[in-house]
């Protein structure tokens, strides 16, 4: 399987903007023939809204907002399947009420709407204006899976804080994520990221084609049991972030949109940095192994790069992964 993945900095809010940019980035050049494309969380609307009066104005309805129509024009123009995270609202078609979501869409590359994956594990920034997706089981399909997809079979769908343990009160070592997509047995797993890093604005100009180092070796963590299960058959891994950053504007008053530069843009919470870092994983045999880019590097991108990256998954993954024991 060919995997993309776009990496690219949305400025909050600025949907149309956002949108322009991907197609930008997807055509030059545009990837040879690819199966899937994953683009990060919010994908179009930026990620760090401070509130849900903030986010309000961006929420999509289920599989049917500005988001999921460009992930069908994208599909049916590259004939590929594609999965990008949007803030989502869905309403109650009998009592009319609404819930608010974190979520992914996953199109076939007929257009066809396959599956719409609810973030489960929610961080602070989404305890604001989202609902946890495993609260909906009966609009979803069961935690972090989905059933056969057409072509891509079974997948295990993840958002981010959905790795971590749950509101970082469960035990480290439960791995929930990690553990539930063992028992699934799936064999293809996407994450759409905002992931945060450490680093600060100085170090992401710094050196943005190179990765975060510390970040990816977290990821790591979070699938030790994919690593101890030591399983011969293959598990791959799409880690698809975004990178620039976000946040710490002045307010002009109490509503939802402030001046800068003279144009009206939407208030944004802290200031928060991403950390970049794109990959795809390989777990098998008690290994985790990294894909080649053209010209023989590790595919990864880069802390603050934008661009597609793009992994054959048929090709072997030459490059060995490991963690630095204390």
């Amino acid at each position: 399987m060919r995997i993309a993945t776009l990496q690219f900095a949305p400025t909050l809010g600025a949907v149309d903007a956002n949108i322009q940019h991907a197609n930008n980035l997807l055509d030059k050049p545009r990837p040879a023939r690819i199966d899937l494309l994953v683009l990060p969380e919010l994908a179009f609307s930026g990620y760090n809204f401070p509130s849900l009066e903030a986010i309000t104005p961006f929420l999509e309805p289920t599989a049917s907002g500005v988001s999921t129509q460009w992930a069908i024009t994208t599909a049916r123009r590259l004939h590929c399947h594609v999965i990008l995270g949007y803030p989502e609202i869905y309403r109650d078609a009998t009592t009319g009420e609404t819930s608010n979501y974190n979520a992914t869409v996953t199109v076939a590359p007929s257009g066809e709407i396959l599956a719409n994956y609810r973030k489960s594990f929610l961080y602070y920034t989404d305890e604001a204006w989202a609902s946890e997706g495993h609260s909906s089981v009966s609009q979803q399909q069961p935690f972090f899976c989905s059933p056969s997809l057409g072509q891509l079979g079974s997948i295990g769908h993840g958002i981010c804080m959905d790795i971590n343990p749950y509101k970082f009160t469960a035990p480290w070592t439960a791995y929930e994520f990690a553990n539930t997509m063992l028992k699934a047995d799936v064999k293809l797993i996407v994450l759409s990221m905002a992931w945060l890093t450490r680093l600060n604005e100085q170090d992401l100009v710094l050196e943005p084609e190179r990765p975060d180092m510390e970040t990816v070796a977290y990821w790591l963590e979070r699938f030790q049991p994919l690593l101890r299960s030591n399983a011969d058959e293959e598990v791959v891994v799409v880690f698809a972030n975004r990178c620039g950053t976000e946040g710490n504007r002045i307010s002009l008053g109490t509503g939802n949109v402030q001046v800068e530069n003279g144009q009206v843009e939407v208030e944004e919470g802290d200031r928060v940095c991403y950390a970049g870092s794109t990959c795809v994983m390989r777990f098998q045999g008690g290994q985790v192994r990294m894909f080649e880019k053209p010209g023989h590097e590790v595919a990864i991108l880069g802390k603050g790069e934008e661009g597609v990256l793009v992994v054959d998954t048929e090709q072997p993954a030459r490059f060995l992964l490991q963690q630095k024991t204390a």
